[in-house]
């Protein structure tokens, strides 16, 4: 089949050439054939080297996202159900599928499309209009390789509510795909039950990618006094009661987050020991500090402060301040877990900051260990498609004598 051809610049498409699957509008040097936005399209290089088929959008700076590296492979229903199937083996294999992300992007060489599996709901975001338009063949196809498991998948929900869809020239939807259904959804992990809002809760619902980090931190808080901060529906301080923690203090700013971790709090009945309180973090630890209040763990996991390059000054800035304070409420031979969720809060400039911080609160530092995002969010080794997002530490700290 005969498709549109897109031309690389000469000494362009470095990304592309390293395993990356974005090209820029900047990148292209000419585009010729018949093709509408959304269409796919065969790229090659300024001398006429094939590199593969991706689909198109002109309305959006990544004007192309690759699907695959061969000339002759067909984008057909065989190509989409290879792809999903991949994506599904390699979820058995690596984590626990009760609840996990099936289809991560770029990561599982779909662009632009998320699948999350909350028991036996699925949750879709599509943020690209060449995917959108396979939309419903993935999630036919997933449903369809599910099913010879056993798996029987009662309903599908659709949040495609982010901004970035306007750049795609698509409208943001939110809503059932197919059959309606109750949208809180109770599903267990590490041995914690909790009930998802599909419909409002952030993102899909939840933060899966936290999962092992989650049962990380589980073996530090027995018997202990445990602070969670920025802890959306109770995630961290839930892991922590389950484990034995003889106090856990919940803070969220969200009002629904709250009441939601109140909810799950007392699913797994923890009220006794598990509390939240809606507050503003930054305001609240001072006051805690000047209190004179100290905690065995202290657990950080704010939101992204920066989802571009042009603010990773003032987000430096709100990671340094954060684990100034949080460092200051650790307990001599405490416990200290932080992490970042921004792609461009690098691993290197995130390190040095908490480094940073450290000398400020005037503590030492003893690593137990790193860790990154769940193995259902996998990292792509190449490009710069933002797969590897997810910085998480643990540190022991210790005054300085």
């Amino acid at each position: 089949m005969e498709t549109a051809v897109v031309r690389i610049k000469k000494g362009e498409g470095r990304s592309l050439k390293a395993g990356g699957m974005w090209i820029y509008d900047n990148e292209i040097d000419a585009i010729t054939g018949d093709f509408i936005n959304g269409d796919i399209i065969t790229v090659q290089d300024f001398d006429g080297y094939c590199m593969g088929r991706g689909f198109i959008n002109t309305n959006s700076k990544i004007t192309v996202r690759m699907l695959t590296r061969k000339k002759d492979v067909e984008i057909n229903e065989e190509f989409i159900e290879m792809r999903v199937r991949n994506a599904w083996e390699y979820r058995k294999t690596t984590v626990d599928t009760s609840s996990c992300r099936i289809i991560f992007g770029e990561a599982d060489f779909l662009p632009g499309i998320v699948v999350d599996k909350f028991s036996d709901i699925l949750v879709v975001e599509s943020l690209a209009l060449g995917i959108d338009r396979m939309k419903p063949l993935i999630l036919e196809k997933l449903k369809s390789i599910l099913a010879e498991e056993g798996i029987h998948i009662r309903g599908i929900y659709e949040r495609s509510d982010a901004k970035v869809r306007l750049q795609e020239g698509m409208e943001r939807f939110k809503g059932f795909i197919g059959e309606s259904f109750d949208t809180k959804v109770e599903i267990t992990e590490n041995d914690v039950k909790y009930m998802v809002d599909v419909e409002d809760g952030q993102k899909t619902g939840f933060f899966l990618d936290q999962k092992y980090n989650r049962l990380a931190i589980k073996r530090l808080c027995r018997e202990k006094r445990v602070l969670d901060c920025f802890t959306h529906t109770g995630s961290f301080a839930l892991n922590a009661g389950i484990a034995g923690a003889r106090e856990v203090i919940g803070v969220d700013a969200s009002e629904l987050g709250v009441a939601q971790a109140r909810e799950n709090a007392e699913l797994n009945g923890l009220s006794d020991r598990v509390s939240f309180q809606c507050a503003d973090v930054f305001e609240l630890l001072p006051e805690l500090e000047k209190n004179g209040e100290k905690f065995d763990v202290v657990i950080l996991d704010p939101p992204a402060f920066t989802k571009s390059r042009n603010s990773v000054k003032n987000a430096v800035k709100g990671y340094r301040e954060i684990n100034i304070r949080g460092l200051k409420l650790v307990k001599d031979g405490g416990y200290l877990a932080t992490c970042s969720c921004s792609h461009f809060m690098t691993p290197e400039l995130f390190t040095k900051t908490i480094r940073e911080a450290a000398v400020s609160a005037h503590k030492r530092l003893r690593q137990v260990e790193y860790r990154t995002q769940s193995a259902d969010h996998p990292i792509l080794w190449s490009g710069d498609e933002n797969s590897y997002y997810l910085k998480f530490y643990i540190f022991q700290v210790c005054d300085e004598k």
